[in-house]
Order: C-alpha cells, then sequence, then structure tokens
C-alpha cells in the first residue's frame, strides 16, 4: 500500500483469551489490521464474533493476550494502567450503545467529564460543552439528565462527550443499536460528518446496512478477520492529528483535587438519605469525644480546685505510725510545741496545730451541732483563708485564753437565719460562752464532700482548756515557702519529729502528692470516658468504610465510563476518598458542634464541664483521619477495577 500514511492503529497478531474458571477461552485468533488516519472502517460481525472485544482493545480498555498494538508508530500494549488511561483521554472518544450517560448528571456534565481528566479550567470546559451540544441541536437540552432525553439525544450527549477533547479517533459501538430507524439515521450522518471532519472513525455492528456507510468494511468471524473491503479509498485531507502531549502522568494537579471534591459533593447531594444516614455515626463518635472529654475534664477541674482550696503547698501532720490501721481510740503523739520547733526549720511559712471535735451550738433558742477547730492566729495564712467581716483572734487572744470565735458561713446561716449581724454576739460552745468576732469567708466542699463553711474556730489554749480537756493536738497543718522544696522539708521535718520523739508516731501527708494521685486518678477515667467515645467514632468510620464499598458497587459502571474518558487511578481513588473525607470532615464539624451544645447543656444544669481546644481539635482530626483511612479501601477498590469489566457491570 505505497503512499498511504503510517498507521494511526497498528495491530499484528493480535490474540486475546479470557479465563473461565480453569477453563481459557480464546476470543481473537491473531488478528493483525492497520487503519489509517481518516478513514471510517465498520467492524462487522454477528454477536460472539469478537468485534466488541477487538473494539475494547483498540480502545485501551483491555489489553490483549499476546501481539503488538501500536498507536501512531508507538507500542501501547505494555502501557501501565495510568498511561492507557491518558492515551484514551487524549487520543479516543467512545460512544457506547447504552450510552453510558451518568444518570445524576445534566447534558453539559457528562459531555465535559473527559475535559475535567485533562485539566482543562471549569469554565472552559463549560463553554465547550455548551458548544459541541449546541451544534448536536441540542441546546435547550443543556440542563437535562439522561431520563428527561429521548434515546437519540441521549446519544447526541455520547457522542459531544467523545467529540470533547478533540481525539482523533471516534470509536462507535453499535451507535444505533438502541435507536428508532430516525434517530439511527441522524446518528449515522453525524459519524460521517465527524469523518469529513477529519476523525478516524471506527463503527462496530452488526448490521449490514449500518456498515455500508462506512469507507471500508472489515468483516470478523470467531475471533478471526475473513474480509477487509475498501468501499471508498479517498480519504479527507484534513485528518485529525494524533494526541497532544500530556501532563506528567504520576503528578497530581491541584486542580485535580478541586474536581474531585466538588464531585464527591455532588454525588453526596445525589444520595442524601444515604449521606445523612452515614454522616450520622460521625457525628455521634466526635460528639461523644467531645462532650465526653468536656464533662471528664470538668470533674476532674472541680476534684483538683477543691484540693487545693485546701492548699498545694500544706504538710499534713497526723499522730499514729506510718503504715499502721489506726485502733479506733486517741493517739496523743502531737503536741503544740511539736508545731512551734517545726516553724523554727526553713522553708516554713506557717506550722499551724489543730484539735477539731464536735460540738453544739446554743444561741437564743436554737440548738445547732457542727464542729469546732480549736487552732492559733496563723490559720487563715496557713489555709489562704480569709475573713468575710470582723477578725481572726490574735497571739493574744491564744496566749489570754480568751473566749472568741470566729463562725463559718453555713453556722452564721443557722444560727442568725434573718440576716442578724453575729458579730460581737455571744453564742455557747457546749455551754460555754463565746463571743463572735469574725465571720470567715465562703470556702465551699472539701474533696471529701464535706462543708468547710460548717464550722467554729475557737483559739488553741481556750478549746485545749475549757472544751477537750486535752494538752494534745489531732493535726499540725505546715505550710512552705517553696513548693519545689516540699519534699526535702519534709523530710527535715520528720527527722526532727523523729529526734523530739525518739521514734516515728507520726504521719506526714503532702498535698503535693495527693494533687498528683489525685490528677492521675482523673485522668484515667477522662481516658476512659474518651475511650468509649472513641469506640463510637471507629463504629462510625467502620459504618463509612461499609457505605463506601457499597457506592463503589452502585456504581461500577459510572467507574467504568470516567476510566474510559480518560481518568486515571489516582482520578478514580481521589474521587472516592474525598467522598469519605466529606462525610467524615462535615461529620466532624457538625459533632463538634453536637458536644459543645451537650456540654452546654451540663453547664445550664449546674454540672462541671471544661472546654478546651485540645480534645475539639482532636475529635475533629479523628474524623478528618477517619476519612483518609477508612475511605482508603473502597477507593483503591474501585481504582483498580479493569474498565472493561466495570462498563459490562449491570
Amino acid at each position: 500500500m505505497e503512499g498511504l500514511p503510517i498507521p494511526i492503529i497498528a495491530l499484528r497478531g493480535i490474540i486475546k483469551s479470557f479465563q473461565r474458571g480453569t477453563l481459557e477461552v480464546p476470543v481473537l485468533h491473531g488478528v493483525s489490521l492497520d487503519i489509517f488516519p481518516g478513514e471510517f472502517v465498520a467492524i462487522m460481525g454477528a454477536s460472539g464474533s469478537g468485534k466488541s472485544t477487538l473494539m475494547n482493545l483498540i480502545g485501551l480498555l483491555d489489553r490483549p493476550t499476546g501481539g503488538s498494538y501500536r498507536f501512531n508508530g508507538e507500542e501501547v500494549s505494555t502501557l501501565d494502567a495510568d498511561r492507557r488511561a491518558v492515551l484514551r483521554r487524549e487520543a479516543f472518544g467512545f460512544i457506547f450503545q447504552q450510552y453510558n450517560l451518568l444518570a445524576s448528571s445534566t447534558a453539559v456534565e457528562n459531555v465535559e467529564m473527559p475535559a475535567i481528566y485533562a485539566g482543562m479550567p471549569h469554565d472552559k470546559r463549560v463553554a465547550r460543552a455548551t458548544e459541541l451540544l449546541g451544534q448536536l441541536g441540542l441546546a435547550d437540552r443543556l440542563d437535562h439528565r439522561p431520563n428527561q432525553l429521548s434515546g437519540g439525544q441521549q446519544q447526541r450527549v455520547s457522542i459531544a462527550r467523545a467529540l470533547m477533547n478533540g481525539g482523533p479517533v471516534i470509536l462507535a459501538d453499535e451507535p444505533t443499536g438502541a435507536l428508532d430507524s430516525r434517530s439511527g439515521t441522524e446518528v449515522m450522518k453525524l459519524l460521517r460528518d465527524l469523518n469529513a471532519q477529519g476523525h478516524t472513525v471506527l463503527l462496530i455492528t452488526h448490521d449490514p446496512n449500518v456498515a455500508k456507510q462506512a469507507r471500508r468494511i472489515v468483516e470478523i468471524k470467531d475471533g478471526n478477520i475473513v474480509s477487509d473491503t475498501v468501499q471508498d479509498a479517498a480519504a479527507p485531507d484534513d485528518a485529525a492529528e494524533g494526541p497532544l502531549p500530556s501532563r506528567c502522568v504520576g503528578r497530581l494537579h491541584p486542580r485535580d483535587v478541586a474536581e474531585a471534591g466538588r464531585m464527591a459533593l455532588h454525588a453526596l447531594r445525589n444520595n442524601l438519605l444515604r449521606t445523612l444516614l452515614t454522616l450520622l455515626g460521625i457525628i455521634i463518635g466526635v460528639g461523644s469525644v467531645v462532650a465526653m472529654l468536656a464533662i471528664g475534664n470538668g470533674a476532674r477541674q472541680e476534684v483538683l480546685t477543691r484540693i487545693s482550696s485546701m492548699g498545694t503547698n500544706l504538710l499534713l501532720i497526723r499522730p499514729g505510725a506510718p503504715n499502721v490501721r489506726p485502733s479506733g481510740g486517741v493517739t496523743a503523739t502531737l503536741v503544740a510545741p511539736d508545731a512551734d520547733a517545726i516553724a523554727e526549720l526553713p522553708n516554713i511559712r506557717a506550722a499551724v496545730p489543730e484539735y477539731p471535735g464536735n460540738v453544739t451550738l446554743r444561741t437564743g433558742n436554737r440548738d445547732y451541732q457542727t464542729q469546732v477547730n480549736a487552732t492559733t492566729a496563723d490559720f487563715p495564712k496557713a489555709r489562704d483563708w480569709t475573713v468575710a467581716s470582723g477578725v481572726f483572734f490574735g497571739p493574744e487572744d491564744v496566749a489570754t485564753y480568751a473566749p472568741v470565735a470566729a463562725i463559718g458561713q453555713t453556722v452564721v446561716r443557722a444560727l442568725f437565719p434573718n440576716g442578724e449581724d453575729p458579730l460581737g454576739r455571744h453564742i455557747l460552745v457546749n455551754n460555754i460562752p463565746f463571743q463572735v468576732i469574725g465571720v470567715m469567708g465562703a470556702k465551699g466542699a472539701s474533696p471529701g464532700g464535706n462543708d468547710q463553711d460548717d464550722i467554729v474556730y475557737v483559739p488553741l489554749t481556750t478549746g485545749s482548756l475549757r472544751l477537750f480537756g486535752q494538752r494534745y493536738v489531732r493535726t499540725i497543718t505546715v505550710q512552705v515557702e517553696d513548693v519545689e522544696r516540699i519534699d526535702q522539708t519534709q523530710e527535715e521535718i520528720r527527722q526532727l519529729l523523729i529526734a523530739r520523739h525518739r521514734a516515728e508516731d507520726f504521719q506526714i501527708r503532702n498535698m503535693a502528692s495527693i494533687i498528683q494521685t489525685a490528677t492521675e486518678t482523673q485522668n484515667t477515667l477522662t481516658l476512659l470516658l474518651g475511650s468509649i467515645a472513641a469506640i463510637s467514632l471507629l463504629v462510625g468510620g467502620i459504618g463509612v468504610m461499609n457505605i463506601m464499598l457499597v457506592s463503589v458497587t452502585e456504581r461500577t459502571r459510572e467507574i467504568g465510563v470516567r476510566m474510559a474518558t480518560g481518568a486515571r487511578r489516582v482520578n478514580i481513588m481521589l474521587q472516592f476518598n474525598s467522598e469519605a473525607l466529606a462525610i467524615c470532615t462535615l461529620g466532624g464539624a457538625v459533632g463538634v458542634a453536637g458536644g459543645l451544645a451537650v456540654t452546654w447543656a451540663f453547664a445550664a444544669f449546674g454540672k462541671p464541664v471544661l472546654v478546651t481546644p485540645g480534645p475539639v481539635l482532636l475529635a475533629f482530626g479523628c474524623a478528618f483521619a477517619t476519612g483518609l483511612v477508612f475511605g482508603y479501601l473502597p477507593a483503591r477498590k474501585a481504582a483498580d477495577l479493569d474498565p472493561v469489566v466495570a462498563l459490562a457491570s449491570e
């Protein structure tokens, strides 16, 4: 065939077999065929002859079992999946018998699909799609979906999609098979016009009348070419050029990411109920993490606040040998002079002896059971406890055994319920009169839940002599100057008391260690709450993966269409991963809002909550990561589909 140009498609000895279980079924038996630029070729054969398989091989939707396939002089049978996708995108336009339009997309959106994967900007591809549809007589159907179009109109949309990237080769698989005679005639005229414009057209058909409209007829039977007839050797002078250079196959353009996000949102909107149900799992998981951590942190903070209210720089000294269970009797090993000796040590701000005991108060005709604490004038300084009104007793009151008292807020409300001023009034403490000289500031509950304001303070000397008749004390509270040296100071006090008592008949408790223990305990509880919430987030993530796997199965044909129009594996993975990511990101945002609403409700009912940025960001970040992790498997499954298998799915 001297004088003819180089074949755009050159097949040599193409063999194709399919595996059916353990049986290998041959379909094509060493097919050799040349197709030149600008030809209009009809490949004709009966059903099962191998013509559709041959078209799939030519269009790079499938791979040959053996043989050579050259496109524009370059071997393409061994290209990897992404390079085959790029060549499909730039060299071929597919017209399918069943149209293969996306049901949820408009005519314009279907037509512009190949240009998305070619990297064409949105405005330009919409303008080109609109122009192509207008040329094919569908200017008034741009926003119509496939179910709003007739068969002939759907096929025109399919033809416009095939022309979108301007590929030189049009592959038409039974383009008139699903149309009435009038629509079929119009489609064939369009194909002849495309050929006249320079496109190489390959028409797959079983109808001899359709095949006669081509310039060349290649008949295939039982996987072999049995005839090759040229009806009109003339070819257009302006044959369409081969594929243009593509941008790097392995590179992911930022526009690809943006388009994947847009398509993901479009797909989620089209399956709104499923999306909402999937969102629910993520919302519950994220909301639980936010709410439970806020509640747990709030409970921890409240406990620590109560403990800290006693003073974080305190050492509490109590009688009794260490690690010995109390017998229930009185242990008289600590005395007030021990406190005086401790006060002389370095790093000591105050050493306060205390003797608490239960008493009955009376004023007028009111009796009240409460507790008295006999102590020294340094007590408010040691416990960081201010006096709300009046004064606390001073050293001279302790030295003179003065019958004076400072009372807590709860005692004030019990003995003086009508708003009377207690200052200067006398109360009977176990029938012994004491004058009220001060009212303590509100302190609230202790770490053990006891009311710290339900108490009366009297001078240690007065209480020891007139109320309890005892010289020993039940505790010594020591306030240190430098908390960093509290452990060293504790050991110095221990050695001092051992020297004074000639035995270790006391116990020293470090408030800093108590706070540390309480913090560790609360952290464990918070971690437990967070773990329970994280499990619900994990369950939500598994739900996302399950839904996405179902979505891949349902949209297999769509995946095939996207691959046929030039989508690479990375494009498919990006689209489906973006859908999972969009679900989890949106669910994470709503879940955070819901979790904050729950914590607000708890706070409104007076429950302790503490919202910090950490748990909120952690919960949202976990939701985002869930989308990436649990969306990967479905996305990879979609990307690994074989285009020809995907297109054949129902």
